[in-house]
């Protein structure tokens, strides 16, 4: 009952048992496990979001169009707004989107600053870029880990070498991850796995 690794790049992944049966937006989901299951396997089939490793609780009662009808919401895109680019234009350098504001720092630190190459200016927007990437790239990590937690707890918990197999995921160790995990169901392994990409990219 596997599928094809479209898991990576779908919303929500369908299991029955230890096995996918569809993977892909939630809509192709549902059509696929009402149109291939029995209501009996139905009642067992469990749906996991892919970007947060958790349940999605869907009601399978119905027609397949009842279903998607239910779990059919609005867009809930906002409506693109135009901008005067008068009254947008700011003072300064609006070409680059310059804002001024203020910054309080000790003497030594404004020394240093100003002794860098290219001044003050640039050092800060370069040590502000340099911050905000690692802030960005430790969040993904963190929502890898969270995701592929969920996932495994739900889904892995009575696994052997659960416990190790979690140490290995916070601590970033891919190699032990996949000596804790390579018993482990065929479709839950791989799908933790995808799920945990970020979390255990391995160092060079």
């Amino acid at each position: 009952m596997s599928t094809s690794n479209e898991q990576t790049h779908s919303y929500c992944t369908a299991f029955l048992g230890v096995e996918t049966v569809a993977s892909g937006s939630l809509q192709h989901v549902v059509t696929t496990v009402k149109g291939t299951l029995s209501d009996s396997e139905l009642a067992r089939v469990l749906i996991f979001d892919n970007s947060t490793g958790k349940p999605i609780d869907v009601d399978h009662h119905g027609t397949t169009d009842d279903v998607l009808t239910r779990i059919a919401e609005p867009s809930g895109e906002p409506a693109a707004t135009e901008v005067n680019p008068q009254t947008s234009r700011r003072a300064g350098r609006p070409k680059l989107g310059v804002v001024s504001g203020e910054v309080t720092l000790l003497p030594r630190q404004w020394e240093w600053l100003k002794a860098q190459p290219g001044g003050a200016s640039v050092t800060l927007r370069k040590l502000v870029d340099e911050a905000r990437r690692a802030g960005e790239q430790q969040s993904t990590i963190r929502k890898s880990q969270e995701a592929a937690y969920a996932f495994m707890t739900a889904m892995a918990g009575d696994f052997s070498q659960y416990e190790e197999a979690l140490r290995a995921l916070y601590a970033g160790d891919a190699e032990r991850f996949d000596q804790c995990t390579q018993d482990w169901a065929p479709d839950i392994r791989n799908h933790v796995k995808q799920l945990a990409a970020e979390a255990l990219q391995k160092k060079n």
